[in-house]
């Protein structure tokens, strides 16, 4: 895989992948090894003890691969880097829900998640965006489940067209 230097044209990739895949590990690989500063956008809201904890202890692993932290967990159009480097966005799946079910509501919920990436990616020499797949386990949902599902993938297909690069990680490969 080409290492990008400074000056080479926006690379952008989708890692998608079911739950326990590696997608995340293998995004932070690709990202490692890139030249220059490493954001990594983390978009897990913390809404109770458990996910502030986990929060707290993925910031540090983070810490030790070099990364720049952003805690976003909505409004991806409203976030400003510091400087340009090759950004990691983990996870889509949880920017979604965060966007769908905030008190605050929001229409048109992919189209308002895919502009908030290609603000972000107007900030880049790279970007990176894990994402899950999830039509893949065939049961039932409820309908907001569903409807979560929908605008998900509704996101995932607009990238995959947008993006150079869509890699599937499955079983960590």
């Amino acid at each position: 895989e080409a290492v990008l230097q400074a000056g080479d044209s926006l690379v952008r990739t989708l890692v998608i992948g079911s739950s326990a895949s590696g997608k995340s590990e293998y995004a932070e690989a690709m990202a490692m090894k890139r030249p220059g500063k490493k954001y990594y956008i983390a978009t897990l809201a913390s809404n109770d003890p458990d996910s502030v904890e986990r929060i707290a202890r993925h910031r540090e692993m983070r810490k030790k691969k070099g990364f720049t932290t952003v805690e976003r967990c909505s409004d991806m159009s409203g976030l400003h880097l510091p400087g340009r480097g090759t950004a990691l966005l983990e996870c889509l799946g949880n920017l979604v829900a965060n966007e769908m079910f905030a008190e605050r509501r929001v229409e048109g919920c992919a189209e308002w998640v895919a502009d908030g990436i290609v603000n972000l990616e107007s900030q880049c020499d790279e970007i990176i965006v894990v994402t899950n797949d999830v039509f893949s386990d065939g049961a039932e949902y409820t309908y907001e489940t569903m409807k979560y599902m929908k605008t998900l993938s509704e996101v995932n297909m607009f990238l995959a067209e947008r993006f150079e690069r869509v890699v599937e990680v499955v079983c960590g490969i």
